[in-house]
């Protein structure tokens, strides 16, 4: 008989041990981005879309991300705040063929990106202040997780789709919305008043590229972030090389010094396309070994020297004289 109460006792424990640990440990949800709320006392909600601003953990919990940007993630803001940036410049410079005068449509592009920039952080969670807090990004497929919604037996869909990358993927679109609206207000007036209404053509080119940019972080964003860097080195280099063959003299020596390193306007193109190439090789190495990746910015200027001391015997006109 005692032998019998013994029993009951023990597996008694024993249920009620296993009772708590199906309380503390739901089961784990289907799919890669599912997850579950705590309600408190041992609840819990629905696999689910873990509300924004959370991400679900190994057990499937929806756990708030707390964590600041990592370097590389501010890198990748800062690329796509300057994407539209550059494209402010050169639409100003594209559609007006005097040059002259242009300079304070590209201090309103500036002024209008930054006020953006600002916008854009005081809105984003803590608001108000200009830090912000985002969820860790692991691997390519975070960007889309409407790819990713499992079906469990084959029968319905659990729809997860959410922002794991929180808030990379958004706060690109907000800025790009709050680019639009600076650039309604801002840029009529300063075209109007200074410029003759110079502007006009820009702000049009404007209209469409925001747009396209929108929609691109919106299919393209996840590879953007990776590729970013090697986007900004290619494209810089290529640039570059772009600007200096429309020098008028590409034979002298002399001639090509003059024209790109003592004209200030071709200087600051220049050193606009320097800094570009000096940030994606910032944002390729995130400057892990700053005593092996620091020297390499030092490099930025060597294609263009190597031009300027290659391209008279790269000539076409030279072709002639060897044959």
């Amino acid at each position: 008989m005692e032998n019998k109460t013994l029993w009951s006792i023990i597996v008694t424990i024993l249920g009620s041990v296993s009772f708590a640990e199906v309380i503390s440990k739901p089961s784990k949800c289907p799919g890669l981005y599912c997850g579950r709320i705590d309600k408190g006392q041992g609840e819990y909600t629905d696999c689910g879309a873990c509300p924004r601003g959370y991400q679900p953990d190994n057990e499937s919990l929806c756990q708030k991300c707390d964590s600041a940007p990592a370097f590389y993630d501010w890198l990748y803001l800062g690329f796509m705040a300057m994407l539209s940036l550059i494209l402010h410049w050169f639409f100003i410079d594209y559609t007006n063929n005097r040059k002259r005068s242009l300079v304070v449509l590209h201090i309103s592009a500036l002024v209008e990106t930054g006020l953006a920039v600002l916008l854009t952080l005081l809105l984003s969670e803590p608001m108000g202040s200009l830090h912000m807090r985002s969820c860790p990004v692991t691997k390519l497929e975070d960007w889309y997780t409407m790819l990713y919604n499992p079906s469990p037996n084959y029968t319905t869909t659990l729809y997860c789709t959410q922002e794991i990358v929180y808030p990379l993927y958004t706060m690109v679109m907000i800025y790009y919305a709050f680019s639009l609206l600076m650039l309604m207000l801002i840029r009529p007036l300063v075209s109007v008043n200074f410029v003759e209404s110079r502007g006009t053509k820009s702000m049009y080119a404007a209209l469409y590229f925001l747009p396209i940019l929108i929609v691109l972080q919106a299919v393209f964003g996840g590879l953007l972030y990776y590729a970013f860097p090697y986007i900004v080195i290619v494209l810089s280099l290529i640039t570059s090389a772009v600007k200096m063959v429309y020098s008028p003299d590409q034979a002298s020596f002399k001639s090509l010094i003059i024209d790109n390193l003592t004209n200030v306007r071709n200087l600051t193109v220049l050193a606009g396309h320097w800094l570009l190439h000096a940030y994606g090789i910032v944002s390729l190495t995130e400057l892990t070994e700053p005593s092996f990746h620091g020297p390499l910015i030092a490099l930025v200027p060597f294609p263009v020297i190597f031009y300027i001391l290659t391209v008279r015997f790269t000539d076409p006109d030279n072709l002639d004289r060897v044959v």
